[in-house]
């Protein structure tokens, strides 16, 4: 496996189709609930193991692997990594090294799914379905690729995932199938992207960052808690996002009780010096926070617009005589 992101967007940045198959599939397999039907216990697979697997991967790949934000033993680490390989997205030394390219980047040409550089498909999804960052940075998650375990898990990721499918099919047949497996993973998977493509768009800001990371409360809901993403941009590694009582984070609260039986230890939660941070902003900060809105539709038109009112602006600077300065604005 290469260390290193492919540097050339040609050839790598188109949505590689023979290997997207599965991921197209698994919508496809949705509509197959037209024909099954749905039980009520199926349904409740469906919403369980998608709650039990956005916790998995908010709490082990992202809390866990990706920031350090508590301690815990290492058969529990493989516990939160096979789990999360269960929501198929990809290995753990994958999903956690990209992830922290993308706090290092956030929002600059370099992050590699921010909206507001690439637009909302390639933020939600593009990035995963290319060829571009198909292979893990090593490199980037020496801290956990020493660990043979994980780097099983994470060159066969896909095995976990073909078990939970078969064990659905043999407990419930096609209908437990489609809700529990088809069903419940595409709902995760955009769940779980609302993150990357959504919570840089939609939102309020309380805290000043370089990138344009919001809290909303309707992604908190849906994603376990890591809605409060500004929280977390501009305090990463705290094992809680949501940092006030009405901030829901269940990621968190299910922490706190495997901390209350000893699974896990040394939560990390952020000092009151970094919580009320805001109280210290200006009036004209506070504002400006809110104000700095991140285009959704068509970002590229919006820069090459931007950058065409500088380029147009410079010339007229350069024009002699009646056209300079406050002659052009008469016109």
């Amino acid at each position: 496996m290469s260390s290193a992101i492919a540097t050339d967007p040609a050839s790598t940045d188109r949505i590689n189709l023979a290997k997207s198959i599965p991921f197209f599939l698994v919508h496809l397999g949705c509509f197959a609930a037209l024909y099954t039907g749905a039980r009520v216990r199926d349904v409740v697979v469906c919403v369980a193991l998608y709650y039990f697997r956005m916790w998995a991967v908010t709490t082990g790949y992202h809390r866990y692997f990706s920031h350090r934000s508590f301690k815990t033993s290492r058969a529990f680490q493989f516990f939160l990594a096979f789990c999360g390989t269960l929501c198929s997205q990809k290995g753990v030394l994958w999903w956690a090294a990209l992830h922290r390219h993308h706090h290092r980047e956030s929002d600059q040409p370099l992050d590699i799914h921010s909206p507001v550089q690439r637009g909302f498909w390639w933020s939600h999804a593009g990035w995963i379905l290319c060829d571009r960052y198909a292979d893990t940075r090593l490199n980037g998650i020496r801290d956990f690729a020493r660990f043979p375990e994980l780097r099983f898990l994470n060159t066969y990721w896909w095995l976990p995932t073909a078990l939970l499918g078969a064990a659905l099919y043999a407990a419930g047949g096609w209908s437990m199938f489609v809700w529990g497996f088809c069903i419940s993973t595409t709902l995760l998977w955009h769940g779980t992207f609302t993150i990357n493509s959504l919570s840089h768009v939609f939102g309020k800001r309380r805290y000043k960052t370089t990138d344009t990371s919001r809290n909303n409360w309707l992604l908190a809901l849906i994603t376990c808690g890591e809605g409060w993403h500004n929280n977390h941009h501009y305090h990463q590694n705290t094992a809680n996002q949501g940092w006030f009582w009405w901030e829901v984070d269940v990621s968190y609260y299910v922490l706190k009780a495997l901390s209350a039986l000893g699974v896990v230890w040394d939560l990390k939660t952020p000092s009151p010096e970094v919580k009320y941070a805001f109280r210290n902003y200006s009036e004209a900060q506070r504002a400006l926070l809110n104000d700095q809105s991140a285009p959704l539709r068509r970002p590229r038109f919006a820069m090459a617009k931007a950058r065409a009112r500088a380029a147009i602006a410079a010339a007229a600077e350069s024009l002699p005589g009646p056209v300079h300065g406050p002659a052009l604005q008469q016109r």
